[in-house]
């Protein structure tokens, strides 16, 4: 199983669609840095010798990827909440930021939903018994 970045990539796949197992890499960059290596995106990850393992290692240094990409994420959020933009502030509050309607749908985000509405007579004499 071939190791780049410290992810273990899977051997039975293509290595441009492996390559995408690498946080940071999609279809598009992967074939990007295929092309650069002149590796063919069509071989198996566990056909790669280790010559090609070291050159997809070596360009990958080049970008930002895993840990480092997601510090970098993290720290721009971070940094539109502490300025008080509106997509820092749609962040602190966990809703959708870029737009969607709120009113019907987001329930990932929102969670689960919570009933709001009428109480019941016997709910209601509960509540206010105790205070009489």
């Amino acid at each position: 199983m071939p190791r780049i970045t410290g992810i273990d990539i899977p051997n039975e796949k293509r290595i441009d669609i492996a390559l995408t197992y690498i946080y940071g890499i999609g279809r598009a960059k992967s074939r990007e840095i295929l092309h650069k290596v002149k590796i063919d995106p069509t071989i198996k990850a566990k056909d790669l010798s280790s010559q090609q393992v070291l050159e997809l290692s070596k360009i990958m240094t080049t970008f930002p990827v895993e840990g480092e990409l997601r510090k970098i994420i993290r720290n721009n959020i971070e940094r539109l909440k502490r300025i008080g933009t509106y997509r820092g502030l749609r962040h602190s509050m966990k809703l959708p930021l870029r737009g969607q309607r709120t009113r019907t749908n987001a329930r990932t985000l929102k969670g689960a939903r919570k009933t709001v509405g009428a109480m019941t007579k016997e709910a209601r004499s509960k509540i206010e018994s105790p205070t009489k």
